[in-house]
């Protein structure tokens, strides 16, 4: 599956053009708990400091009161292909309506409001009752930011979503492609259309801190404000009481047996990390953080077994802010043995406001935690230091009247969490877990392509969603899934053309042999999470589809069989996958490879490959990442072909420099199909490597297979001859 960027280098822009930092700012996926402070003002304009911080808080998280150019119109309600989250699109005017009519109250005020794709988490995937910018404007991709003035209404997203973008919005909207020559970003748009000194509304729950810095900073160049709407979310109050519940689901224990460390070994891991940068604490928001952290695991949030929390992590104590209702005696026993205490989830604004009175050093990674938390945690930290230059007593007990102590350095550190890179190097208890896990995800595969190449071939009408829907029930058969790992992308012919494609039973294909099929799917096992594409023809491809094909497969064969010194960026290898691609005048818009979490989150950062040279981390031995070039032909067909890739060292005849080398090896075995081959745009080496991957798959998949799914995979595993 295709990510652009990795989350958790979220705040890291892509230098290409300017509208590729829109993306990079605003981009990321929908939301999820925030809180009201009771007594807080509603707004306050970015960068002042706020009223002090009350007692007493409460959790916002019930449910209350055809393109031309680079910016494009969408199409009328008639023309959609898919039904937009809340109903038809014809009620898309009355949404914004009914918001352009809250700017005005007196507790708002504003003249503009952004509403992004993110949880309080930084989520890319959320819960269904945070999907906001999804509902206010119909468009149901994963990856956007909604932009609505008193006039004017517009969504930014990326190249994987442009044509699934232009179908669902109403004309009311207009689409920005971001990365595209000339389309502004977020603010230079706010900064074009909005005359000087106006107020920009945001939820400060929803934008992490730098994103909210960085925004504060653009717009102010025309004299705008951010306000903070810290009590009100304004797509909630037009939502009402037709928004989804919050999830309640249970949590459970991730068993050590899979997670090869265990909790309080991890917890100890991080205390010597605060020590080491002289802190003493640090909270933890990011999702898959907590659950690796904690060995714990959750289904809050579709197709991700993770759970809404903070961990915040002192030198002596660890306390988990979570609904109570989602912990089982299992799983409380659990955090016991490790050192965890329980909290509310909304307990953990007045706890930030503690350990700032108290002048604790505390650890925040800006680019996942919220701005609310920040902007909160320094008005308390800015309290505490007036009120220590007035000889007040420390939390040592001593009492100064010097300047000394507020002159000291910030009571908050802002670095990157060193949970981050912990997560993505994976151990070996994980990396055995994948292994079998993808294995077993390959029988799976190989008994599903054996089937419908059957039903198929007895011209059976198969629609998308079927093919999607059985795949499913072949995954469900191996032992230790749990649920798919991202919703299946199922596109036939056109439709594989767009890149995150989703079929819907009211709207989708029929697959047949006339065209390409692109499947792009995944699964999520007690011990591993899976991801895979292939595309296949079932009947004659044409000479321009096998030499599309065989392009994108020379840069997949590139990209795994890359070499290349420790220290090497992903973005390095990019350029490998595109090469071949780049010969003949073609390319696509998606990153050639992310994270992937042990049975955890499909995307992880912080690593990547991607033309967004912005994302600097190395590829470090352990980590996992997608190796998915592609390309893309709007109107007629989408290829894809990714597996899944652990970066390893590899041994060499020299070390130049004294570094070491690394190199990948395979978690994906599933044939390629050979008759989507150009063979003679292949080289032998290519062809060789082709038949050695299909080999590996023989060997190492058959086992679990019998009959007519054996049968298929001997027949799509048969070595290539070299002229």
């Amino acid at each position: 599956m295709i990510v652009l960027q990795s989350k958790t280098f979220g705040v890291l822009r892509p230098v290409r053009s300017a509208a590729m930092q829109a993306t990079a700012l605003f981009s990321s996926p929908l939301y999820s708990f925030c809180f009201h402070a009771r007594g807080f003002r509603l707004y306050r304009p970015f960068g002042t400091v706020p009223p002090p911080p009350l007692r007493s808080w409460r959790r916002r998280f019930s449910v209350s009161s055809s393109s031309s150019g680079d910016r494009v119109v969408s199409r009328p309600p008639s023309e959609l292909r898919k039904k937009p989250i809340g109903g038809s699109s014809g009620v898309g005017d009355e949404k914004l309506r009914a918001l352009r009519e809250l700017f005005t109250r007196p507790d708002v005020g504003i003249d503009a409001y952004i509403i992004p794709s993110q949880d309080a988490h930084q989520s890319e995937f959320i819960a269904e009752c945070f999907e906001r910018r999804a509902f206010i404007t119909g468009f149901t991709g994963s990856a956007g930011t909604a932009v609505v003035t008193k006039e004017k209404a517009a969504l930014w997203t990326d190249g994987r979503y442009f044509l699934q973008a232009e179908q669902q919005l109403n004309h009311s909207w207009v689409l920005m492609r971001s990365g595209n020559h000339g389309v502004p970003t977020t603010s230079e748009w706010l900064n074009d259309v909005l005359a000087p000194g106006c107020k920009i509304g945001i939820d400060p729950f929803l934008f992490s801190s730098t994103a909210a810095k960085e925004l504060k900073e653009e717009i102010a160049k025309k004299d705008h404000q951010v306000v903070f709407l810290y009590d009100i979310n304004l797509v909630d109050e037009i939502w009402g009481e037709s928004r989804p519940k919050p999830p309640s689901n249970p949590t459970r224990v991730h068993d050590v047996e899979y997670a090869g460390v265990d909790a309080l070994s991890k917890l100890s891991f991080l205390r010597s990390e605060l020590m080491e940068s002289g802190c003493t604490a640090i909270t933890i928001s990011m999702l898959d953080e907590v659950a690796w952290l904690l060995n714990m695991r959750g289904s809050d949030v579709p197709h991700s077994p993770v759970f809404y929390a903070y961990l915040l992590v002192e030198l002596s104590s660890a306390k988990l802010f979570i609904d109570n209702s989602k912990i089982t005696k299992e799983v409380k026993d659990h955090l016991s043995k490790s050192g965890v205490d329980l909290r509310p989830y909304g307990a953990i604004l007045p706890e930030i406001e503690r350990l700032a009175g108290n002048g604790s050093k505390l650890w925040l990674d800006p680019s996942s935690i919220n701005a609310a938390i920040v902007s909160i945690f320094e008005a308390a930290c800015d309290k505490h230091n007036k009120m220590t230059r007035k000889g007040e007593k420390t939390r040592d007990g001593s009492s100064t009247n010097s300047q000394d102590v507020y002159n000291n350095e910030s009571c908050g550190v802002y670095k990157v969490s060193p949970v981050t890179i912990a997560k993505a190097i994976k151990n070996r208890a994980e990396i055995e877990g994948m292994q079998n896990a993808h294995l077993r995800d390959a029988a799976a595969l190989a008994e599903f392509w054996a089937w419908m190449e059957e039903e198929i071939s007895k011209k059976m009408p198969l629609t998308e969603v079927e093919i999607a829907d059985k795949l499913l029930d072949f995954r469900k058969k191996q032992s230790g899934f749990l649920d798919t790992s991202f919703d299946t992308i199922s596109g036939y012919g056109a439709n594989g053309a767009i890149i995150h494609y989703k079929p819907t039973s009211e709207n989708c294909s029929v697959v047949d042999d006339k065209n390409l099929f692109l499947l792009d799917s995944g699964g999520q096992y007690v011990d591993g999470t899976t991801d895979i594409t292939r595309t296949v023809h079932f009947g004659e491809p044409s000479a321009r589809q096998k030499e599309c094909f065989t392009r994108v497969l020379q840069g997949h064969i590139a990209v795994d069989q890359a070499i290349f010194p420790e220290g090497t960026p992903g973005f390095v290898l990019d350029v490998f996958a595109r090469s071949s691609l780049w010969k003949i005048g073609l390319d696509y818009r998606h990153g050639t490879g992310h994270g992937v979490g042990a049975a955890l989150n499909v995307h992880e950062g912080p690593q990547s490959i991607s033309f967004r040279y912005g994302n600097t981390t190395a590829l470090q031995k352990g980590m996992i990442v997608s190796n998915e070039p592609g390309y893309y032909e709007d109107n007629s067909f989408g290829i894809r072909i990714e597996n899944l890739l652990i970066v390893k060292e590899v041994d060499l005849p020299n070390y130049f420099g004294g570094f070491e080398y690394y190199g990948f090896e395979k978690l994906t075995f599933v044939p390629i199909q050979a008759k989507l081959l150009d063979l003679s745009l292949l080289s032998h080496g290519e062809i060789n490597w082709l038949n050695d991957y299909h080999e590996q798959v023989w060997q190492k998949v058959s086992p679990l297979l019998n009959g007519r799914s054996q049968e298929w995979l001997w027949n799509n595993t048969r070595p290539l001859l070299q002229n």
